[in-house]
């Protein structure tokens, strides 16, 4: 088992799954793929994790639903402005790598470790504090939109902010 230092992931529509590129601590390589199912049941997860670590700013349940989906935003789009741009980890060509068949998720109090287990007792660990997790999170939103994978089991603070739309001008001619 090793530990991943830096991933990469990119949605492969002709697997219609998204590939975890990742550089473990020795300097190797290792393939992962992800399946939307697993995606699906991970994202609750990890989300609820994130909106364990603000305290609620009212006893009353519609003031701390706002008061979360305000604060999870604000620290979603934080997290994103701070996303640098790396180089992609690359792996061998020659690397199929592997499905990852479940997701271990060990809560901490700076973060999470994910274990990535697939079959024949394969398996890495990913550690993510908050920000990272949060940086990471919006990656795999991203993907699941380049493979228009259904996103309802994502809360809406995930979703970056979007520009104003432009007035709608009519032509003359």
């Amino acid at each position: 088992m090793g530990t991943l230092q830096r991933v990469t992931l990119e949605y492969v529509g002709l697997e219609d799954r998204i590939r975890l590129t990742g550089e473990l601590a020795s300097g190797d390589t290792v393939v992962l793929w992800l399946t939307q199912r697993l995606v699906n049941r991970l994202v609750p997860h990890l989300t609820a994790w994130l909106e364990r670590q603000v305290a609620p700013a009212s006893s009353r349940p519609s003031i701390q639903a706002a008061h979360q989906e305000l604060v999870q935003g604000f620290a979603q789009q934080a997290a994103r402005a701070r996303l640098g741009a790396e180089p992609p980890v690359r792996a061998a060509d020659s690397d199929p790598g592997w499905r990852v068949d479940s997701i271990e998720i060990t809560p901490r109090e700076e973060g999470v470790v994910l274990t990535f287990k697939g079959a024949a007792e394969a398996r890495v660990t990913l550690p993510l504090a908050a920000q990272p997790l949060r940086q990471w999170l919006g990656i795999v939103y991203e993907q699941c939109l380049r493979g228009e994978w259904p996103t309802s089991v994502w809360p809406a603070w995930m979703t970056p902010a979007e520009a104003a739309p432009e007035p709608h001008r009519s032509l003359l001619h």
